[in-house]
């Protein structure tokens, strides 16, 4: 490719804003291949670094990678009718071949694409596929090359430490959706396919974890206390660190435990608790390491906090500094990026109002135009929206939760008011014509105005945690004014606390805890209820491991909801496909209160009859599903190159 790395000076990046550090123009100006022939692209620290930048630009963006698109595959989400050429229904049909270019116009577009490209900066033209396989030679050509940098012993361990870390982190992610492939680890001839065979995901993970424990040794806590770093210093959080390597070398780990990668793909769920206590335990050992670093005030990281005076407006309490909603979206900041003090691992989001191209218009009712542009509708299943418990810490269906289906939304879980819009919800805070009046409080009743299959929502409920319910055509928080900006982290710090208790539990219990780290698995889930406000794991539930681990999975279900992780928890849990959770429901009721009722009390307290799930579809899956079909023409290339079972 000519000139591959003209643009990696693109100012809006943030990893390369300081062009005193990294200005390397006249090296950008070289032909690609006579800058590796030549090696200039690995003489100095500042060439070095140029040419690893090009790899974080490869980052696909999961929410803004189409005008709308979709990244929620498990039981979590449905679309609207019209949505349905989206990835989501294609997994709905067992249709996993949806993910590669060029099937039923590319729904499955931040997985793979028809043309993308590295130097780009257009949101669009980046997929995991065909850049992580790029992102892998690129790096393997890097660390052949770097006995030619000549630099500070720091200047080394950094380039060194990305690279290891990049190399496993691009293997990882495949990982995840095609099981174990070929670890790419040498440089091959441009010219030929590498004849290597695949592996299994466990042997896979072993070699993944080798590199980023590499990373985590080489690899400084933050850039910004390094020499290197004090020249650019405020703009390194996007850039590799050893808690970014920790992170993934703990999740590489925990996933290489879990029942399907231990055990294989089966049905019935007999395996579903069945995890390899030996990787379970090095999981525990690398989350334990970054969590004390991080409670011993040593890191960047810190949990933002959950404290608002106006829930549902996502308005922070007095004397907040970083709020729960900063790590998805912000607003009013100048377009700062999502992810405050919580979010570890990000990829570049520099693209001003790129959000409002669509995703910010892609998750309210569509009904009349009240949210603008795509009749396309992110809306949570009802199933799903179970998991939010009662504020008091349990589950809706033991006996002792207190939950009464005539006031169904009374006394949860407080992240569920944070997160979902509910009957009743005040939509709509500006005003509005005379004749629009009827869609300021949410109609999520059964053959309420907001309920459409259409144009509104097929389930009951809408989500706002991850774009504001003001996102509409008369708040207006989408408008250019509103500076709003989302971006979903690869990974947050709650979900390290939620992994390090996984790993526990799966060899120990809720008493299971790592040798480096003081909390237990059932301390670390309470940490994160702690925050919300929720109450704490029922000691009914913490002598069993199985019930604990189903409580670790909940907690899943709720913190980290619609962020991408479900398809790959059930899966890797051997629950994909097991009932309930391949049912996808809507939530009827009958509504009881008046209009009025909803402009003098909260929403919450609202009284409703006839309160029932509807199922809205299931999942017709078998043992193949859990792994998605490779290319064909990827796998034709040579015999060891096998196409996933059952494809």
């Amino acid at each position: 490719m000519k000139k591959i790395y003209k643009t990696l000076l693109w100012c809006g990046l943030l990893l390369v804003t300081a062009a005193g550090i990294f200005s390397c123009s006249d090296f950008l100006d070289k032909e690609a291949d006579a800058i590796v022939a030549e090696g200039e692209a690995f003489k100095t620290f500042t060439n070095f670094q140029g040419y690893i930048e090009e790899i974080y630009n490869c980052i696909p963006d999961k929410e803004k990678n189409y005008w709308t698109t979709s990244w929620n595959w498990g039981d979590d989400e449905v679309f609207n009718i019209e949505g349905n050429w989206h990835m989501t229904n294609q997994v709905d049909l067992g249709n996993f071949w949806a993910w590669q270019a060029g099937r039923l116009s590319q729904p499955g577009i931040w997985l793979d694409k028809p043309t993308t490209s590295p130097t780009s900066t257009n949101k669009f033209e980046h997929a995991l596929w065909p850049h992580a396989w790029y992102s892998i030679r690129k790096v393997n050509l890097g660390l052949a090359n770097i006995d030619k940098l000549i630099g500070t012993e720091e200047q080394k361990n950094l380039i060194a430490g990305q690279l290891y870390f990049f190399r496993a982190w691009w293997h990882f992610e495949m990982m995840e959706y095609f099981g174990g492939l070929p670890y790419v680890d040498q440089v091959f001839p441009a010219d030929k396919a590498p004849m290597l065979p695949r592996l299994s995901y466990q042997e896979c993970a072993n070699k993944a974890g080798e590199d980023f424990a590499r990373a985590a040794e080489l690899l400084p806590i933050d850039w910004d206390k390094t020499t290197v770093g004090t020249k650019t210093a405020g703009k390194n959080q996007l850039r590799a660190n050893k808690i970014m390597a920790l992170g993934y070398l703990g999740k590489n780990y925990l996933w290489a435990a879990s029942p399907l990668m231990k055990n294989g793909a089966s049905l019935g769920g007999g395996n579903t608790y069945n995890y390899d206590d030996t990787f379970s335990r090095k999981a525990a050992e690398a989350f334990g390491q970054l969590l004390a670093l991080v409670e011993s005030g040593q890191t960047q990281y810190a949990l933002v906090q959950f404290d608002y005076k106006n829930i549902y407006d996502h308005e922070e309490a007095d004397g907040v500094t970083s709020k729960f909603s900063d790590i998805f979206y912000t607003m009013g900041q100048n377009w700062l990026m999502p992810g405050s003090t919580e979010a570890i691992f990000r990829g570049p989001s520099t693209d001003v109002n790129g959000s409002n191209w669509n995703t910010t218009k892609t998750f309210g009712p569509k009904v009349e135009g009240i949210v603008e542009h795509d009749n396309i509708i992110h809306q949570p299943t009802a199933n799903y929206v179970k998991f939010y418990g009662m504020a008091n810490g349990l589950p809706l269906n033991d006996p002792a939760s207190g939950f009464d289906p005539a006031y169904p939304f009374k006394d949860r879980d407080p992240r569920f008011y944070h997160d979902i819009v509910f009957d009743g919800f005040k939509y709509v805070n500006a005003s509005m014509p005379a004749d629009m009046e009827y869609l300021r409080y949410a109609g999520l009743h059964s053959n309420g105005t907001m309920r459409g299959a259409t144009n509104g929502s097929r389930t009951g409920y809408f989500i706002q945690k991850l774009v504001p319910h003001t996102a509409n055509k008369y708040d207006g928080a989408y408008n250019w004014s509103g500076n709003l900006h989302i971006y979903l982290p690869y990974m947050r710090l709650a979900d390290i606390y939620l992994m390090y208790a996984e790993a526990c539990a799966a060899f120990d219990g809720a008493a299971g805890r790592a040798t480096n780290f003081s909390k237990t698995a059932e301390d670390a889930i309470n940490t994160i209820r702690d925050r919300a406000g929720a109450g704490h794991v029922h000691a009914s539930y913490t002598g069993n491991r199985e019930k604990f681990l189903d409580e670790v999975r909940r907690e899943r279900a709720v913190e980290l909801s619609f962020e991408g992780y479900r398809f790959n928890d059930l899966q890797r849990w051997l629950l994909l496909t097991e009932p309930p959770y391949n049912v996808k429901t809507s939530q009827e009721f009958d509504r009881l209160e008046n209009v009025d009722f909803f402009k003098e009390n909260d929403p919450k307290d609202a009284r409703v009859a006839n309160f029932r799930e509807v199922p809205i579809l299931t999942r017709q899956f078998g043992t193949r599903h859990y792994w998605f079909p490779l290319k064909v023409a990827d796998v034709s290339m040579y015999p060891e190159f096998a196409q996933n079972p059952g494809w």
